[in-house]
Order: structure tokens, then sequence, then C-alpha cells
């Protein structure tokens, strides 16, 4: 079993970044794929970004391409969201999560393919 906590949430204006943090502990993190999601109120959650074993292999929603980049490190067990030009609609809870694989090149789209998740941390972004 995997604990995954993220931090680095808060308030930004618009335009501006943020870095999420998401601090794995248990099993070898090396082994999972990982990804962001985002759930807004009275909204479904929304997939944002996922990196393979591989961090070569990376996969966007539509809506962040060219402004978020996720990334990991393993020495660290720690998997990183960059946010950069954020927007009003980018205001929700964003959720870290984590699925062991034997696949290296597998970036995870679906909240289903995850087995394990974090409590998520608020991001606001004001106009």
């Amino acid at each position: 079993q995997v604990q995954l906590v993220e931090s680095g949430g808060g308030l930004v204006q618009a335009g501006g970044s943020l870095r999420l943090s998401c601090a794995a502990s248990g099993r070898t993190f090396s082994s999972y794929a990982m990804g962001w999601f985002r759930q807004a109120p009275g909204k479904e959650r929304e997939f944002v970004a996922a990196i393979g074993r591989s961090a070569s292999s990376t996969n966007y929603a539509d809506s962040v391409k060219g402004r978020f980049t996720i990334s990991r490190d393993n020495a660290k067990k720690t998997v990183y969201l960059q946010m950069n030009s954020l927007k009003p609609e980018d205001t929700a809870v964003y959720y870290c999560a984590g699925k062991g694989t034997m696949h290296y090149y597998i970036a995870l789209i679906q909240p289903r393919d995850y087995d394990y998740w974090g409590q998520g941390t608020q991001v606001t972004v004001s106009s």
C-alpha cells in the first residue's frame, strides 16, 4: 500500500504560478504510474496530467497543455505539477493518484485506472 500526500495549493492571482507536490510513502514509488486530477464544486473529477514510470511518458488534458508540467523524482518519492499562467477556471481541489504497474510507458488518464489517492489540495485562482 502507498500513501499519498499533496501540498503546495493556495490562492493565486490569474496569470500566476503554483507548484503542487505529492509525496508518497510505502512501497516502491518508482513502480507507480502517477497522475493529477482536479474537481471543482458541482463538477466531476477530471484528468489533468499523468506520468508513467518512465518520466518521458506524459499526458495532459487539452485545457492545461502548454501551461502545466508534470514531473517526478523517484529518489524523493515525489511527483510534481508545475502550473503556470493560471486561470480562474483552474480553481479546484487537486488530487494526486498512483497505480502500481509493470509497464514503463503508460500514462493513465482515467480515474478508475488508479488505486491510490491523496486527500487533495485546494487551488484557488482569483481574477
